[in-house]
């Protein structure tokens, strides 16, 4: 099964300095159909304006990550940590027992984030943070890990749960694959630019695939386009 949720369909919350797009529901947006997809919880489009951001404030047992589409995110949290992760790149921030944290747009220009929370298997466990840049040219054509819970993804930065974060970038016309280790893993997808068909499904940039009982994906670039994966259980 894997059913279209279309960027039309998302919630939506503009408070200027952010325009947030919700793909499941999340602070003033309820939809009873979206509540989630297996451990995958939120998933923001998010728009921040030059100089905003959200202000320091608390998490608790969830895996938080952010990746960065365009422009960069500056971190601070109670732990003493503070980092920027620019377009392409990701962040984690493993909640534990309790963190806080603030994050910023300190950029002249607009910084467009996919903002993912998974909850987390592994409770109690003290908080972290951590960022990494990934190699651009690495992720043409495939998909690089770039979240995981599985220990076997040494070069990934770790997530506390039994889920992937992945990123692939395809030309026109390309074609990827993708397995699941069983049919009852949750898949979610999103183009982060381009538009692509996901077994034969048209997915628009932005756009959103629930992906569940299926083997295998095959997704074709009708263009130039940047993918972002969730496999979770």
């Amino acid at each position: 099964m894997i059913e279209q949720r279309s960027f039309a369909s998302l919630g939506n919350a503009n408070h200027g300095w952010l325009n947030a797009n919700h793909h499941f529901s999340f602070a003033s947006y309820y939809d009873a159909k979206r509540m989630g997809w297996g451990s995958l919880r939120v998933w923001n489009d998010d728009i921040i304006q030059p100089n905003t951001g959200f202000p320091s404030h608390p998490h608790k047992d969830m895996e938080i990550i952010t990746y960065v589409r365009e422009g960069a995110i500056t971190h601070e949290d109670s732990l003493g940590n503070k980092g920027r992760t620019q377009a392409g790149d990701v962040q984690v921030m493993s909640a534990g027992s309790g963190i806080v944290h603030s994050e910023y747009n300190l950029e002249a220009v607009e910084t467009h984030i996919f903002q993912i929370w998974i909850e987390s298997n592994q409770k109690p466990s003290a908080p972290s943070w951590g960022a990494r840049p990934f190699p651009k040219d690495e992720r043409s054509g495939r998909f690089i890990v770039l979240a995981s819970g599985f220990s076997e993804d040494t070069e990934a930065l770790p997530i506390r749960t039994d889920a992937r974060v992945l990123g692939a970038t395809l030309k026109a016309g390309e074609q990827l694959k993708y397995s699941f280790a069983n049919i009852e893993r949750y898949g979610y997808l999103v183009p982060a630019k381009g538009k692509v068909e996901v077994n034969g499904l048209l997915l628009n940039a932005r756009d959103g695939a629930a992906i569940h009982q299926e083997e295998t994906i095959i997704i074709r670039a009708l263009e130039d386009a940047e993918l972002v994966l969730v496999d979770a259980s």
